[in-house]
């Protein structure tokens, strides 16, 4: 099989020469037998087509190309001595290429002690949202605890078509106007500096948690004012940008959405890269914490419902020609957003198995080679916030990102104690 890289997922594997990677991990606490993690990345492995797959590059579209003498996936061991060791090896491994010939697109590294456990997926962020690489998370654990368990193999789709319902049709009027996009899109870019420069490997991740009180309270004083933590947060980091950075701040903030909800042929173990994405902007007319926040959850319900999927998918094929054009301008534009910010929700996954238990899981990293690389990933499990804010030195200096960190949980703090004293 050899399938064309999707314009999704072309943007998010850059090029040849540079790497993409998300990190994912988790903190185990007991015995984990490696004869079990090797039989489980053995079966997910099988299960997945894209870990069957290499990426052929070398001609100008790159395609994914099954693999018949693929390795299997990779499993690094070193020592642990830290809490940070994961966060040190995950800076290593954002910078390493999936290049090797019959290497598949993940690897395993595990940071190994003498009571505790690291845990770290590695994949190249073309072939994994973060619904996917929450997913192999889950599925590892499970067959690490009960190797006997079976995962079903699924066909891999071989053109954006196959994710499209059996009633939808591009019309020739259809076909013109992607023609027209595409074209005016090679226009829009031509008159933009979109040279590939070398963005240096100055990124960094600010990682923290948020207690399980604190946690709680913020659920529950969402729940009160009629909001969502994911509407909070949004307005919490855009208002502590706008506290460190003053006029250089936008008020704006990317939030990627799961496709899944949208097109059935993806399902929730589905491997995917794309995901659309909504901006929300802060209303600065308003003073209240919890009303900007209720307004971000209105419009962002708003703009997730108007979303025309198919006909993103469909038409997004249109724009080939300028993929290339669009990443230079990834590299070299500053943007109109403060951050990206991702969301992850309750992780679903349990917390005790046999011979094991999950201590702690972090949220993903990952360096965006992109001129503006502001992203925070945050999701929740053993009932607490966890928090990775990623960015470039060049783009933002690690101090101002831990400022800006001090500032978010300041203002979460200071709009909990309404609770307190209502």
């Amino acid at each position: 099989m050899k399938r064309r890289l999707i314009l999704g997922e072309r943007i998010m594997h850059v090029d040849a020469k540079t790497p993409l990677n998300c990190v994912f991990g988790a903190k185990i606490s007991g015995t984990i037998k490696e004869e079990n993690l090797h039989q489980a990345l053995l079966k997910i492995q099988q299960k997945h087509p894209l870990l069957q797959m290499n990426i052929d590059a070398t001609g100008k579209i790159p395609y994914f190309v099954l693999n018949e003498n693929i390795g299997k996936i990779p499993v690094t061991i070193t020592g642990r001595s830290t809490d940070q060791d994961w966060l040190i090896q995950s800076k290593v491994e954002w910078y390493k290429l999936f290049d090797a010939q019959h290497e598949p697109l993940a690897r395993l590294v595990w940071l190994k002690g003498e009571t505790a456990s690291d845990l770290l997926l590695v994949l190249p962020h073309c072939i994994c949202d973060g619904t996917t690489i929450l997913n192999l998370m889950r599925e590892l654990i499970t067959l690490i605890d009960n190797p006997k368990q079976e995962l079903t193999p699924y066909p891999s789709f071989s053109s954006v078509n196959d994710l499209l319902p059996e009633n939808f049709s591009i019309t020739k009027t259809g076909h013109f106007k992607g023609k027209i996009f595409a074209a005016l899109g090679r226009l829009f870019f031509f008159f933009k500096s979109t040279s590939n420069k070398h963005v240096d490997r100055s990124n960094y991740a600010v990682h923290w948690k948020m207690s399980q009180e604190d946690t709680q309270k913020l659920l529950l004083k969402c729940k009160e004012e009629n909001t969502t933590v994911h509407a909070a947060i949004c307005v919490a980091f855009m208002e502590a940008f706008k506290h460190i950075q003053g006029t250089k701040a936008h008020g704006k903030v990317i939030c990627p959405v799961d496709i899944r909800r949208f097109v059935a042929a993806i399902k929730q173990d589905t491997m995917f890269a794309f995901a659309p994405i909504v901006e929300l902007k802060l209303d600065q007319a308003e003073n209240s914490f919890w009303t900007k926040a209720r307004a971000l959850k209105t419009d962002l319900e708003a703009k997730i419902s108007e979303m025309k999927v198919y006909d993103l998918l469909s038409m997004s094929e249109y724009f080939h020609s300028s993929v290339n054009k669009m990443i230079g301008f990834l590299k070299t534009t500053k943007g109109t957003h403060d951050v990206t910010l991702s969301n992850m929700g309750l992780l679903n996954v349990p917390k005790n198995y046999q011979d094991f238990s999950i201590e702690t899981i972090y949220s993903p990293t990952v360096a965006f080679p992109w001129k503006n690389a502001n992203t925070l990933v945050c999701s929740t499990f053993n009932q607490q916030l966890d928090f990775s804010f990623m960015s470039n030195e060049s783009f933002l200096r690690e101090f101002e990102a831990w400022q800006i960190k001090d500032r978010v949980m300041e203002l979460i703090k200071e709009n909990l104690n309404e609770l307190a004293n209502a």
